[in-house]
């Protein structure tokens, strides 16, 4: 094991991972799931089933024809009570089952070690299991273990940075797992040709960094890389930086540079995949925050009701003024206790008054505390000031769409600007010119 430098800019919030400690607690069957057709970067999956039918664990339940997608698997069994559009958790329409469990847990057919005589056969397996990445970005794990056409991978990386506060449902698979994560690290670096990887963990989990190291053996050609305690450290490209030194260019992809970096809940993942057969059905998930009554590491079957899971762990202690689905940084507040939990749910927060409070924007100062903390080396500041016109075309001079929203900017910012939303403002409204021209050529 080494311990190596940084990346250039971040911050160090306050760590807040009271949960650290707490052992994984398995959730009873919820009294319904309701399982959204799109959990993933990608094209929706299209419902396999209809109001009546009798669905049972495991079974697939939507699918797309489209690359960029994954499977989406039925995590009871019971009966399908409705097929209809929700609101998914970032606000967006989707269709969705819902199933009333009958209690019986009863597996599918389907569900059996995957049988493959190559390659191809493998990455269809793995296709058919609906895996996506488990770190949070949620893009299909199939296409990013197919790289295209003259990208040759040498470098895996294995992500346990889990870098943003109160989250620690990855540092509990990597201790309560460590097996399945050197495993299918093994199996990554089989699939992908790739010669050397390296599990990469934030220095502040000594535990989880000796549990690891423990089960590599010499000709194993991975190793367990130290990283220093910084946010964004979790970052694709930051990782990749700090852990090999290689810079993936603006508008290219860590491909690009013979890396393949995947989450360790993930390859965790493929490790019991390829041993059962059972499709991604569940999630560790980490509760915690000021309203919520008992903070915990809890294992919750995808499609759970928020409002069920904070009930099974005592629900709320004082009035939640916020609901985090994800992390403090990057998470995305909910509008409604009735959302699913997600494929990629690592953590559900409930913030009371005191620590989701609402800050009264001032003129920017010119300080440079955003420039600075930015792990992208952009200047916020000139981007939020061109949104605040309407300038939208002159932020692309300003890179805006490298941007990857990792809140440093605001954070650090003592005008409380709201510069992530003035990103994501940008962004959007780029994207709607960009369509305006390419419907005009048309």
């Amino acid at each position: 094991m080494k311990a190596i430098k940084s990346f250039r800019g971040g911050i160090k919030p306050g760590h807040h991972k009271v949960t650290a400690e707490l052992e994984t607690v398995k959730m009873p069957l919820p009294s319904k799931v309701v399982i959204p057709m799109l959990q993933h970067i990608g094209a929706p999956c299209m419902p396999l089933v209809k109001k009546g039918d009798r669905v049972l664990v495991g079974q697939k339940i939507g699918d797309s024809e489209q690359m960029i997608a994954a499977p989406v698997h039925s995590s009871v069994s019971g009966t399908v009570t409705d097929v209809r559009p929700v609101l998914y958790s970032t606000g967006v329409e989707v269709m969705a089952v819902e199933i009333k469990p009958d209690g019986l847990q009863e597996v599918h057919e389907s569900v059996a070690p995957p049988v493959y005589t190559d390659k191809e056969g493998l990455l269809r397996s793995i296709r058919e299991s609906g895996l996506v990445g488990l770190g949070g970005a949620g893009f299909p794990t199939c296409v990013k273990l197919s790289p295209p056409p003259g990208k040759v991978l040498d470098v895996l990386v294995i992500n346990g940075a889990e870098c943003e506060p109160y989250i620690t449902s990855d540092y509990r698979e990597m201790m309560e797992n460590p097996e399945g994560i050197v495993e299918g690290t093994k199996r990554v670096m089989e699939i992908t040709g790739v010669a050397k990887a390296f599990i990469a963990i934030e220095e502040n989990k000594p535990l989880a960094i000796e549990s690891i190291s423990s089960l590599i053996k010499d000709g194993d050609n991975i190793e367990v890389v130290s990283l220093a305690t910084r946010y964004p450290q979790g970052g694709e490209k930051q990782l990749i930086y700090t852990v090999t030194g290689r810079r993936v260019p603006v508008g290219k992809l860590p491909a690009d540079v013979g890396v393949l970096a995947q989450n360790v809940a993930t390859v965790a993942f493929i490790a019991n995949y390829l041993k059962t057969g059972m499709p991604l059905i569940k999630k560790k998930v980490t509760i915690d925050g000021g309203a919520a009554a008992n903070p915990m590491n809890v294992e919750v079957l995808i499609g759970t009701p928020l409002k069920e899971v904070f009930e099974f762990c005592g629900g709320f202690c004082e009035e939640p003024r916020k609901i985090i689905m994800g992390g403090p940084m990057m998470g995305v507040a909910q509008y409604s206790l009735d959302n699913s939990v997600l494929k990629q749910t690592n953590a559900l927060l409930a913030f009371n008054e005191n620590q989701a409070v609402e800050t009264k924007e001032s003129v920017c100062i010119r300080c440079g505390k955003c420039v600075a903390a930015c792990p992208m080396s952009l200047m916020p500041l000139y981007i939020n000031a061109n949104v605040m016109r309407g300038n939208f075309e002159e932020t692309m001079k300003y890179h805006v769409n490298d941007c990857m929203e990792c809140g440093c900017c605001s954070y650090v910012c003592p005008a409380s600007r709201h510069l992530v939303q003035s990103m994501r403002q940008a962004k959007a409204e780029l994207r709607k010119l960009a369509a305006r021209k390419q419907g005009g050529k048309n």
